[in-house]
């Protein structure tokens, strides 16, 4: 698929009956990771539509000695940027896109695929040309992370401490059992390593022990709960969850709080396990110090980490409102 470009028919009527009847004469760029998920991607049926519907469509596949940014040097050619892989390809080209109003298209060919999870997007290739087509797109905040002087760009969340144990035991369960992989690995951290961490959120620093810490910008986990509440891509701001509970499981009950008020179901009925702050910018420091991962993608860097809020950076296709993808 790499470097394919597909040409639009001689032109037709349009036919406002067919959902992709607005491809016509659109031009996308899809970039891909075909390391992505476990190798059954429906990209092609994807990018067949596209063609069917009209849209000129250029496909570039990554490769592992190539800059990402490279891919998409030209993106203000494009009237969209496909991003297909897992959270971590979509981040990081959603990040290579910032600021540069061309829409981006969280295209589901990972392994639990968040971010198109929060954005509530199908996964249907059919039903994703629609996406396209239609062109509904929500401006959303990104976040950015620097370690050791390096930049890098996340949209879903950064976390250290039994969040990143958790995206680093997974790997080997990933082929045989999926997004159940992250489930399972969770159910492994039974005892994680406490410590005390120190942090400067705005300006203003404090400290606590635990086993984490998370620095999130949408807010649902799979099957779109809600990891707690209040948290929202879109209003210039990070929620940073300090996580107190002695095991992964004990922040169950703060996910049935989270549904509780989703619902309008009452008042929260467990507390002590996590904290909530906000902030723009956050440091994390730890005594021990924490492998790092930012949207699924564990890296060898440990803390500290500084994260920082880009507001508005980045346009997502989307069938929902903006306040929809608010927990």
């Amino acid at each position: 698929m790499t470097g394919q470009t597909t040409p639009p028919d001689a032109p037709t009527p349009a036919d406002t009956t067919d959902p992709l009847a607005a491809l016509r004469g659109k031009r996308v760029l899809v970039v891909f990771n075909p390391r992505s998920g476990q190798g059954e991607s429906t990209l092609p049926a994807f990018v067949t539509r596209l063609g069917e519907g009209g849209a000129t469509v250029t496909a570039r596949e990554l490769g592992r000695d190539t800059p990402l940014a490279e891919y998409v040097t030209d993106l203000e050619e494009f009237d969209c940027l496909v991003a297909a892989g897992g959270d971590g390809t979509v981040s990081a080209l959603a990040y290579a896109a910032r600021y540069r109003d061309v829409p981006v298209l969280a295209y589901p060919a990972g392994t639990a695929n968040l971010i198109a999870q929060n954005l509530d997007l199908p996964r249907d290739p059919d039903d994703l040309a629609a996406i396209v087509a239609d062109g509904n797109a929500v401006r959303v905040d990104l976040g950015e992370v620097e370690v050791q002087g390096e930049r890098s760009g996340f949209a879903m969340l950064a976390g250290a401490g039994a969040d990143a144990a958790m995206i680093r035991d997974s790997e080997d369960l990933k082929e045989k059992y999926g997004a159940l992989a992250y489930v399972l690995s969770a159910m492994r951290q039974l005892n994680p390593k406490k410590t005390t961490f120190r942090l400067v959120v705005d300006g203003e620093q404090r400290s606590f022990e635990g086993i984490g810490v998370m620095v999130a910008n949408f807010g649902m986990a799979n099957y779109r709960l809600p990891i707690t509440g209040d948290i929202s891509p879109s209003d210039g701001r990070f929620t940073v969850v300090l996580l107190k509970a002695g095991n992964l499981l004990r922040l169950v009950p703060n996910l049935i709080d989270s549904l509780r008020a989703k619902f309008n179901l009452g008042d929260p009925v467990f507390s002590g396990n996590l904290e909530t702050l906000e902030a723009k910018t956050v440091t994390v420091e730890a005594e021990d110090p924490f492998p790092l991962q930012y949207d699924g993608e564990l890296h060898v860097e440990t803390t500290p980490f500084t994260a920082r809020i880009l507001p508005g950076a980045v346009q997502f296709l989307t069938p929902v409102r903006r306040g929809d993808l608010d927990t």
